[in-house]
């Protein structure tokens, strides 16, 4: 799918009410998998979207060839849930993309806790043959540069083991606020995690059904929401959110007065209005929150912030290579990007003539789609190719747009015939 989007008429001011976390769903799905007796989740308690979608289809068997789609969230719980689910027999896969993304780490890790898994193609990547069965207990080591999610996927199951498990974390760890949001989830339904600097610790046990649902609204699609505000400079109340949150996305709230967006906490929600002080230069590691680069580029982009970025390594092996599509699209505004390293992206602030009208490519990358809609306001009338990869997280987003007052038209007719295939899974182009 490929639309046209213009910027609202006047100043832009709404209300929206965003999606609930598909991190926070998932790893409550996992954990009322492995609960006895099992709650009921209602359907408005968890994030509709394709991951989850994924998710729950996936965990209503545990027999025959099972895929999630370009879930990689899915694919990593679901790898340690089947291991140690005593009696399934899987194969698990999804798409060539995400059959392209590495899962030896994971792997690795759970055949030293005695798991029966195997590959199906090749060494260290999906499809994966998984038997379940007792898994033991005992300290493993594992590289904690490349997910957190391999990490919370040991956690969640855990409890089933038969000896304490200790993870030892290997190197500078990503994701950390992710690996303490697994934490707290699973404490909050009976299971009790210690993490003490690089060493997690948990004993067996036995979940209970949480006393109130493990919902949140997502933040990282909040982070959109804040870019928006900073490029139109005008008003938006994003309902039910709270800064006490288990995402570590969270911290956006705290970045973007840099960018010169505040957020003023009322019992509706956050309520972001727009001030004239920026930062002049952004400097920040995203180790911790790699999902909010996307808006945090384009946010720059557009306003004129320069940054350096340190921590974007391993954006490389997301649902595109996120590093190389920010360059590319970002070029098509005028604003070279450089990589210093493999680990920091830089803009110094220059810009080049845009001589044409841009036709974004998604690259098949729900975030790189929803974080070119703010250009429409730099440059209106902007064409996005692959739009639809929103409905991996956000579906609604340019229902949400439309409500806000950007106007989303079809450009199918627009683009031409040999830049009208899906993107999805293409590598984008290098830095």
């Amino acid at each position: 799918m490929n639309i046209r989007l213009l910027p609202p008429d006047g100043i832009l001011e709404t209300t929206i009410d965003l999606p609930l976390s598909k991190s926070v769903s998932a790893r409550a799905l996992v954990i009322n998998a492995l609960t006895q007796p099992q709650a009921v989740i209602r359907p408005e308690d968890i994030a509709q979207c394709d991951d989850i979608a994924a998710l729950i289809l996936a965990l209503g068997s545990d027999h025959g060839a099972i895929s999630v789609g370009a879930s990689a969230t899915a694919m990593r719980l679901l790898t340690a849930y089947y291991a140690a689910r005593r009696g399934s027999d899987v194969t698990l896969g999804g798409t060539e993309s995400l059959n392209a993304r590495p899962v030896a780490i994971l792997v690795d890790a759970l055949r030293a806790l005695g798991a029966d898994i195997s590959y199906l193609g090749e060494e260290g990547y999906p499809p994966l043959a998984i038997k379940g069965k007792a898994l033991s207990g005992g300290s493993i080591t594992i590289d904690a540069t490349e997910s957190s999610q391999h990490v919370s996927a040991l956690m969640l199951i855990a409890p089933l083991l038969a000896e304490p498990l200790q993870i030892t974390l290997a190197g500078n760890a990503v994701s950390m606020p992710y690996i303490r949001m697994t934490a707290q989830m699973m404490e909050r339904c009976g299971v009790a995690v210690t993490i003490e600097r690089d060493v997690i610790t948990t004993a067996p046990a036995q979940y209970r059904a949480p006393s109130t649902p493990l919902r949140e609204r997502d933040w990282s699609a909040a982070a959109l929401w804040y870019e928006i505000a900073a490029v139109t400079a005008g008003w938006v109340t994003l309902r039910g959110m709270h800064h006490k949150a288990l995402q570590g996305d969270a911290a956006i709230a705290d970045i973007f007065p840099r960018l010169g967006v505040l957020t003023e906490w009322t019992d509706e929600g956050a309520e972001l209005s727009a001030t004239p002080d920026l930062y002049s230069r952004l400097d920040l590691d995203v180790s911790d929150i790699p999902d909010m680069v996307p808006a945090l580029v384009a946010t720059c982009c557009l306003i004129g912030v320069p940054f350096t970025l340190k921590g974007v390594g391993r954006l490389r092996i997301k649902e595109s290579d996120r590093v190389g599509a920010l360059i590319a699209e970002m070029a098509k505004i005028g604003c070279p990007l450089t990589m210093e390293g493999s680990d920091t992206l830089v803009w110094e602030g220059s810009r080049l003539p845009i001589t044409e009208m841009p036709v974004f490519d998604s690259h098949g990358d729900h975030r790189i789609a929803m974080a070119l809609a703010a250009v429409s306001c730099f440059v209106p009338g902007i064409i996005i190719k692959g739009a639809e990869a929103i409905s991996k997280s956000y579906p609604d987003f340019w229902a949400d747009m439309q409500e806000a007052g950007f106007t989303i038209a079809d450009a199918d007719a627009d683009v031409p015939d040999n830049a009208r295939e899906d993107t999805t899974g293409e590598e984008a182009p290098q830095a």
